[in-house]
């Protein structure tokens, strides 16, 4: 089968691999037709993420058909439809248990990441009665390729996390695709007020489209002030880091108001960030981090069954797999391709 493998940092190549086989009763391989990339490939490209390996098949989000199972498996047969959840869990260990599943002690986030991804032909799914969701008949698939990681991750890490109320003002620090996915679930808590910081004016366009109320380009450095400034001093009660690097997590400690308010992180980060305790100590602020736990998934996609939130407008560009490091090379020049994310078909 053909794979996009990664060589080490900034290397990536199109090859031939073995096909995945069934390794553990409780596996599935399955045939992928839709797959995406995501910033954290990108992030591991960086070098940021030391756990994924050279000679690693990236990605972790996709839609397939199943192609075989394990004698284990209970809930899906081969023919099935499959969405492919980001995070593989064993339902059985402690931290699945409390709905960790990040944490999973014989899963987590290990696709493209510690074993082969979804960025192949066809991929290994471990624990898969409990890593797959089955597709509904009359869901669009390419929409569905969202709810694998960047849906539930912009809202369990960022409109969680962040305590999104009714009334309340948000801002968003980071207008790519998953600051989009969080501004877009966000609005399921009616914020009076969402701002959204960002250095690409197309992006802040966009931003708009999905309902911010307010944009911010920060590429004179004055993000603080003109949030400050649009809130009158005060400053927001909820801020979520949707980027990853340390000037939008200083963006964000810079514009939190005191009271009990919350930034929430779910940018990945691969350097040192500073936290500015002199300053922060008595503002009664929480800081809140996470690596999404997919336990949102099974709500979204009734979400997106019942046409309460379109996942397809997050979509800007499609290629076939055979082209996807024109993908990449489109992807990761976001600001020039106005890209968001981009639909691999296999």
């Amino acid at each position: 089968m053909k794979a996009l493998i990664y060589g080490g940092p900034g290397k990536t190549t199109l090859e031939e691999h073995p096909d995945p086989v069934v390794l553990k009763e409780t596996d599935a391989i399955v045939k992928i037709v839709k797959t995406t990339i995501c910033g954290t490939d990108l992030h591991i490209i960086k070098g940021d993420v030391p756990t994924c390996t050279p000679g690693r098949i990236l990605g972790h989000e996709g839609v397939g058909v199943v192609h075989a199972v394990g004698p284990a498996v209970t809930a899906f047969k081969t023919g099935d439809r499959v969405l492919i959840s980001c995070i593989t869990a064993c339902s059985k260990c402690e931290y699945c248990k409390k709905g960790m599943y990040s944490h999973c002690a014989f899963g987590g986030w290990i696709l493209g990441n510690t074993i082969d991804g979804t960025q192949a032909e066809y991929v290994r799914i471990p624990h898969a009665d409990t890593s797959l969701y089955p597709i509904p008949q009359g869901v669009d698939e390419e929409a569905l390729v969202m709810l694998s990681d960047i849906l539930p991750t912009g809202f369990e890490c960022g409109v969680l996390n962040a305590k999104v109320e009714p009334g309340c003002t948000l801002a968003i620090v980071g207008a790519g695709p998953v600051g989009l996915a969080a501004l877009l679930t966000a609005q399921f808590y009616s914020p009076a007020r969402t701002i959204m910081v960002d250095l690409d004016d197309n992006r802040l366009k966009v931003a708009k489209k999905f309902g911010a109320t307010d944009t911010v380009n920060s590429m004179d450095g004055k993000a603080i002030e003109k949030v400050m400034l649009l809130t009158n001093g005060r400053g927001v009660d909820a801020a979520i880091e949707a980027v990853g690097v340390p000037a939008t997590y200083s963006i964000c400690e810079g514009i939190i108001a005191p009271g009990g308010n919350n930034i929430a992180v779910l940018g990945v980060h691969g350097v040192k960030v500073d936290l500015h305790l002199e300053r922060l100590w008595s503002h009664n602020i929480t800081l809140r981090t996470r690596l999404v736990d997919t336990v949102t998934t099974s709500m979204l996609l009734r979400t997106v069954q019942a046409r309460r939130i379109d996942p397809m407008c997050l979509i800007t560009h499609r290629f076939k797999f055979n082209d996807i490091l024109q993908a990449y090379d489109t992807f990761s020049n976001a600001a020039a391709n106005h890209a968001l994310k981009v639909i691999l078909e296999v």
